[in-house]
This record gives C-alpha cells, structure tokens and sequence, in this order.
C-alpha cells in the first residue's frame, strides 16, 4: 500500500515516516500550485493518503490570515481535486484541529464531536472550511475521507515555537549550564488535553481503514493537565533546580482557561486508546534536547 503524506518534514510528518513507510511529495512543492501538485500526484499514484500539510501556527494566522486560508483550504481543494484528476480510489485522512471548537463552556468539557464548531482565529477558520470541504468530496468525490480534530500533542523534534517544548528546552540549557535556573513562561495555569505524537500517528493510521466515512474523530488523551503541572513533572525529571518567571511578554489571552476531550467515538470505531504516559513522553522530549544541544 503506498501511501503519499503531505506535510512529511512537519512534528506529526517526521513521526509518521519513523512509524511506517511513506511517501512524501517532492521537496519544495507548494499546496498552492495546482499543476505542480497534478503531476507529483500523477507520478506517485498513492493508494491512501494523510493531509497533514498546513499552516498551523495561530500567531501567524493572524499576522497572514489570507496565506493561511490559501494554504489550508485551497491547498487542500488542489489536493482533492489532483487526486480526482489521477483517478484516485483509496482512502484520505484529513487533519483538522480541535481549535476549531472554539470557545468551550466548562459545562461542555469533556468536548465531543457533537459540539458546534466556532473558530475565533483565522487558522481554527480555515481548518474549519477545509473539513467541510473534506466532508463534501467524502460524499460526491468518488473516494472516501475521514476527518480528525487532534488536540495538542507533544513529543520529542517538535518545535520550540509550542510552549511545552520551548520549556524542555530551557530546562536542558539550565542542566547543561547555558543559561541562568529561571524559566520564562508565559501563563502557565490554563489546562489542556495533551496526548504524545507517537499515540496520535498510531489513531491516524487506525482511522485510515477503520474510521467511517465522512465523519470527524477527536484525537486526544481524554485528561486534563494543567500546563503548570508539565513543566514541573519537566524540571523534576532534569533534576535542576530552576525558578519559574512569567514574562509578559509571552502572555496573550487565554479565553480557554479548561480543556480537555473524548476520544470515545474514536475509541468505539478503532479500539484506539493512548499507550504512552506523560512521564514518558516529557522524558523522551527532554532526552531529544539534550542530544540537539550538546
């Protein structure tokens, strides 16, 4: 089975390749060019395909709402339409985002795939229009689509422009003596559903061939952390003795002060649930910055 990832050089792009054979698009190809995209696509003939390639950074998506938009919605409109040009008849997971909830009430949580979409930053929009255009080809496209709504996840190569690996990375600096024992953070009591990248590659594969057609899945770990908590757990793992120090300048408004998800659904259709403790996946992601900063 051949299966062509977009997005490979990504967090969730490099996991997946490390988990199982695929085929990633030519380096360099641009979403946004529809006949470089038809014979990349013509060439490669993919049985499945996951459609991670996306702008995905909030803070940009408002600095450059309309390259987000063409990134993540007409990038998407040329991939669905290559593959139907190429005669494609397997199977794509599309990955959304569980920011496109929006803004949930706390007597809402735990969030399910029930609860209304309401994106309040541009790039929650596009993801917001790129899955109900993945939903649409679902029914009139000729081949099937299943959509997912990750939560935040975590895990050792991923940026340092995410809080809680920008954290691990002060945190290694500090043991190896590159900086001064005090942490900057931002706001560090708000909660969040953190599930590792490799749990989550595991939920997409299985929701390649067993999700249903046309429906959206959440993929989380069901638990609600505080932020705080994490970057304690990280500093007690790295044995240092650190203080922590919020910088304003990293504090933006947090609406969402809660949140955490159900992967029932997910779990109902794939048997899916998450294997890797958080311990694990805060030490793994430590562990990856002490070998990139030696």
């Amino acid at each position: 089975m051949k299966l062509l990832l977009t997005g490979a050089n990504g967090f969730v792009g490099q996991t997946m390749q490390a988990a199982m054979p695929c085929v990633p698009l030519p380096d360099g190809l641009d979403l946004r060019d529809r006949a470089a995209l038809d014979a990349a696509i013509a060439d490669i003939r993919p049985d499945t395909v996951i459609h991670l390639a996306a702008q995905s950074f909030v803070p940009a998506s408002f600095e450059n709402p309309r390259e987000t938009f063409d990134i993540n919605f007409l990038g998407t409109l040329n991939l669905l339409s290559a593959l139907q040009a190429s005669g494609f008849t397997g199977r794509m997971l599309f990955v959304g985002s569980g920011d496109t909830y929006g803004l949930v009430p706390p007597a809402a949580l735990p969030v399910r795939e029930e609860q209304p979409l309401c994106p309040r930053n541009p790039y929650a929009v596009s993801k917001v229009a790129a899955e109900a255009l993945s939903y649409q080809w679902s029914q009139t496209g000729g081949f099937e689509i299943v959509m997912v709504r990750p939560f935040n996840h975590i895990g050792p190569g991923q940026s340092p422009r995410f809080a809680i690996a920008d954290f691990a990375r002060q945190i290694v600096e500090t043991r190896l003596g590159r900086r001064e024992p005090v942490l900057s953070v931002g706001d560090i009591d708000v909660t969040r559903d953190f599930t590792d990248v490799r749990d989550v590659v595991r939920a997409y594969l299985l929701l390649l061939t067993a999700g249903q057609n046309g429906e959206a899945y959440n993929v989380c770990s069901g638990v609600e952390r505080s932020v705080r908590s994490l970057l304690e757990t990280m500093i007690a793992l790295a044995g240092v003795d650190a203080r922590i120090r919020q910088d304003p300048a990293r504090l933006r408004p947090a609406e969402q002060r809660r949140m955490v998800a159900s992967f029932a659904k997910l779990q109902r259709d794939t048997g899916w649930a998450p294997e890797i403790s958080m311990e694990k996946s805060l030490e793994d992601l430590l562990n990856h910055w002490e070998r990139t900063l030696k």
